[in-house]
């Protein structure tokens, strides 16, 4: 008996193993089926081979210091320890280290507001006496905390206004004083700086600490958007300054504040021509802050240099363009003070230039056909830079080093698909994460010349996973078009697929400047979870990057300035229309789906391209530009004074009597992205045209349309939308 009980054991342990793939469930989608490991969280260490992470264990979240080498981990504080000290904290959320790494400032109880902008509860946690304080006596949450490079103070923004606060002694300080709600921003970015120029916390330590350099945003000028909140007996009104195309921006100046003095010094742009400063750094030279400063079309930006003590600035070199500049990271001072290196696209890709601090080119760094895509950093001991490009391919990455003279260049990644690294501040390790459209990624520790160290993370559960289930490989195509020349698409076919059957075929399309959607690249979030589902319900899922997007070179992505929506349509119509003549897809059954840009994408091909798509979903897409914001729009569009035929022939509320075919479009009321507005304008238009449609709308969900169950019934909605109709 017992020698029976062990072979159906080790028969049902077989049959478990070599059971048949299964198909992927719709849940499957959402319950983390396909979740993956990865090094997250890290944070390196000054010597470069200890790093910090914030785990989140069963008994809540610890941070550790963790050797790079051997693994041997340290735990340095935990949930436990801060709740002793303060009963009334939630976990820790998020933590930074001073620049000695003898305090921490931990983060609880974190609410976000817009896309990057945040508020929460802040401790300083000393590592040398054990001791936990709450940065400020102040019951109200802040934002963008930060410790002084020197550890002594840190600095907050609570109610748009800046304080400091002298950690020895407790006192705190007020820098500035004249926040007020929809009025004045002080150390924090206005709505659309925020979501455009890519960051919130809108002020800097200065390398010393002793200064504070911040934004200060006057935009009472600016026109108020509402927002109706839903669920109460009176539904209450949300109320922010939202800029729209061709409207009044907030007026922006820059300060800097002396700690010592309590005096703050504006910089002094009086004499230079701006709208907008999307980017400012303080350099090498202590009291030496840098600034960028563009126009109002985006197509000049001047580096200036402001000197700290009277706000007097320098004119050092400006980067001018036809079309569009694009904002970047890629600025950095050398320590000899007299040079410094930054990214361009002027010889129609993106490289790297080297530059003396009068704005001469000394010399251009990396140079071809191709895009560097980050620059990572810059190893200035052993005179290389660290970036990854487009070398290879426009749909993967791969990593290099080159000198500051531009020889020596080496490849440090080997694999086909999507590399990436996270580089220590001594440029000895870093972190090589790998993976392909079809397989999880892979962490590996390496040092500076590429080679493997340690393996950190496989994924084999991951791997193992979809060995069990049948997921198709994505699959890379190439299609020729007769305007556009060569595009890029992924294709996904149904499980089994038979050559001899026809299949419906759904397009998934974004296209917005820059974007790209066909990468090698491991992706398993809901959207591509979903094309899996769909895929194992019968239907080919494919995406094409038209023109406007990214990777190729400016020439490609900046050819629809001045008329969005034109050429991208025309290339999804296009390559749609020649990919449904495959024999085993089905002419009657294409559709088109997309999100954001994406959704008015979809909207146009309907319209435009009802020959070729049958149906068309929607999510949140634009309908007008002219109801979008000033700095997105007016960088590709210029503004509707300016261009009001561009704005005019591709806007979806005007071709909305072209729709034929089923059309469906989704819209969260609480968008302060692209405001529902786009969706009630869209539906107007619908009606007036008599044209039949469906619709749903998400009662205060914003651009993401998301939280509990709503993503759940979302896919759901749109599921039973394309198995109906496609």
């Amino acid at each position: 008996m017992k020698k029976l009980f062990l072979f159906i054991i080790l028969a049902a342990g077989f049959l478990e193993i070599h059971a048949q793939p299964k198909n992927i469930s719709f849940f499957n989608i959402f319950d983390g089926t396909f979740s993956t490991s990865s090094i997250a969280n890290i944070e390196w260490m000054s010597d470069g081979e200890f790093y910090s992470t914030l785990d989140h264990t069963e008994n809540g979240s610890e941070i550790s210091k963790n050797n790079i080498l051997n693994q041997e981990r340290e735990v340095l504080v935990t949930d436990q320890m801060l709740t002793k000290a303060y009963p009334e904290s939630g976990p820790i959320q998020r933590c930074s280290f001073s620049r000695d790494e003898n305090k921490l400032l931990l983060q609880t109880d974190f609410e976000s507001i817009w896309r990057r902008s945040s508020k929460a509860n802040y401790y300083i946690y000393d590592l040398e006496t054990g001791d936990i304080k709450k940065l400020t006596t102040s019951e109200d949450k802040q934002q963008y905390a930060e410790l002084s490079p020197q550890g002594g103070r840190a600095a907050f923004v609570q109610h748009n206004n800046i304080y400091w606060v002298d950690l020895e002694n407790g006192n705190e300080i007020a820098v500035t004083r004249d926040g007020k709600e929809n009025h004045v921003i002080n150390g924090a970015a206005d709505w659309v700086y925020e979501e455009e120029f890519g960051f919130a916390k809108a002020w800097h330590w200065s390398p010393d600490g002793n200064k504070i350099a911040f934004y200060r945003f006057d935009e009472s000028e600016v026109n108020d958007f509402y927002m109706t909140q839903w669920g109460n007996q009176y539904p209450e009104q949300v109320t922010f300054k939202y800029p729209k195309a061709g409207e009044q921006n907030s007026d922006v100046q820059i300060g800097i504040y002396d700690l010592a003095s309590g005096e703050t010094v504006w910089v002094d742009l009086s004499g230079t021509a701006y709208e907008y400063i999307p980017r400012i750094n303080w350099t090498q030279e202590p009291g030496k802050l840098a600034l960028r400063v563009m126009n109002r079309h985006q197509n000049r930006q001047t580096l200036l240099i402001a000197n700290a003590d009277n706000g007097k600035v320098t004119s050092i070199f400006t980067d001018k363009s036809d079309t569009w500049i694009d904002v970047h990271d890629d600025l950095h001072f050398l320590q000899n003070e007299r040079e410094f290196i930054y990214t361009s696209d002027r010889d129609g890709f993106n490289h790297v230039y080297l530059y003396d601090l009068n704005g001469n080119e000394i010399r251009q760094i990396t140079n071809g056909e191709w895009e560097v895509t980050e620059l990572v950093g810059v190893d200035e001991a052993q005179e290389m830079i660290y970036y990854v490009s487009t070398e290879e391919s426009p749909i993967e990455r791969h990593l290099y080093k080159v000198g500051l003279d531009g020889g020596d260049k080496i490849k440090l990644s080997s694999k086909n698909g999507w590399n990436s690294m996270n580089m220590s501040p001594d440029f000895r390790f870093f972190i090589h994460i790998h993976s392909d459209a079809n397989t999880p990624p892979t962490y590996t520790l390496r040092n500076s010349a590429g080679e493997e160290v340690r393996i950190l993370e496989e994924n084999q559960k991951a791997r193992q996973k979809l060995d069990n289930y049948s997921l198709p490989n994505a699959e890379f195509l190439e299609l020729n078009l007769e305007e556009a020349g060569t595009l890029h698409s992924m294709m996904i076919r149904p499980p089994g697929f038979d050559p001899g059957k026809k299949y419906p075929m759904l397009v998934y399309v974004y296209g917005g400047p820059g974007s790209q959607t066909v990468v090698n690249s491991y992706r398993m979030g809901h959207t591509q979870l979903w094309h899996y589902f769909l895929a194992s319900q019968g239907y080919i899922v494919v995406s094409i990057d038209g023109r406007g997007t990214g990777g190729r070179g400016s020439d490609f992505r900046k050819t629809v300035y001045k008329r969005l929506g034109e050429l991208e349509t025309s290339d999804q119509i296009e390559a749609a229309s020649k990919l449904a003549e495959l024999d085993y897809v089905d002419q009657d059954r294409v559709g088109i789906w997309g999100w954001s840009y994406g959704g008015f994408m979809s909207t146009l091909a309907l319209a435009e391209g009802s020959d070729v798509f049958s149906a068309a979903v929607a999510v949140a897409p634009v309908t007008d530009w002219r109801y979008y914001d000033t700095i997105y729009t007016e960088r590709y569009m210029q503004t509707p004074a300016e261009n009001s035929e561009g704005y005019s022939n591709y806007a979806p509320v005007n071709l909305a009597g072209k729709i034929k075919g089923d059309y469906l479009i989704i819209h969260g009321t609480g968008d302060d992205n692209v405001h529902f507005q786009h969706a009630t304008d869209m539906v107007d238009a619908l009606v007036k045209q008599n044209i039949q449609f469906e619709t749903m709308f998400y009662p205060n969900r914003n651009h993401g349309i998301s939280g509990g169950s709503t993503r759940l019934h979302l896919y759901r909605l749109m599921t039973d939308f394309i198995l109906e109709k496609l």
